[in-house]
């Protein structure tokens, strides 16, 4: 074999290589950017939360959600969840309903990032003052959050891991504090169903 054939073959299996390295990329990049094509899911989920101003402890909240595509990298949701929670040593009880709306980018099918409003139904109760009525409040508030959803059973069912930051502002109690930040943090772990 001369020496030009011996380039040109050298410059055909270089010039081969780099389509394939070209083809590889664009087939992957597409696979973390295209979400599969599927009318909604359903997020059954369990969480642990923490107060601004309770203790170090966490507590169990449960939620459900629903969430629908709404253009190639943008997700609606809408979700409920209960959470309960003793503050200040057990002298007040915080029992909650929030009914959220969210809207998520995902820029890679896998992650997703973004907030939303919610109406958040909120008791207080004084265990060690029986003689204190409780009170319960509504108010609206914003959280920002995001999360990563890993495929389990493709196309049926997806494991969803979410954090997210909820801004309350101040809540009025009958006990000292008279006021306290009501914002707490939550991370939840679900599965998310495809249907």
């Amino acid at each position: 074999m001369t020496t030009a054939w011996k380039r040109k073959l050298v410059s055909l299996l270089d010039r081969s290589i780099l389509a394939a390295l070209v083809i590889a990329a664009a087939a992957l990049g597409a696979a973390l950017t295209v979400r599969p094509a599927r009318s909604a899911e359903i997020v059954p989920s369990i969480g642990m939360t923490r107060s601004v101003n309770g203790s170090d402890q966490t507590k169990t909240s449960y939620g459900l959600a629903l969430r629908q595509n709404i253009a190639p990298m943008l997700t609606a949701e809408i979700g409920g969840s209960y959470r309960k929670e003793d503050l200040y040593n057990g002298t007040t009880r915080e029992t909650q309903w929030p009914v959220t709306a969210s809207l998520w980018l995902r820029p890679v099918s896998a992650l997703y990032a973004g907030g939303g409003v919610g109406w958040y139904h909120t008791t207080l109760s004084y265990p060690q003052a029986p003689a204190l009525a409780g009170s319960t409040t509504e108010k609206f508030g914003v959280h920002l959050g995001g999360g990563i959803e890993l495929p389990l059973v493709p196309a049926v069912a997806s494991l969803d891991l979410n954090g997210r930051y909820i801004y309350l502002g101040n809540q009025a109690s009958q006990l000292p504090p008279q006021q306290f930040k009501a914002n707490y943090w939550t991370t939840s772990l679900g599965v998310a169903l495809h249907f």
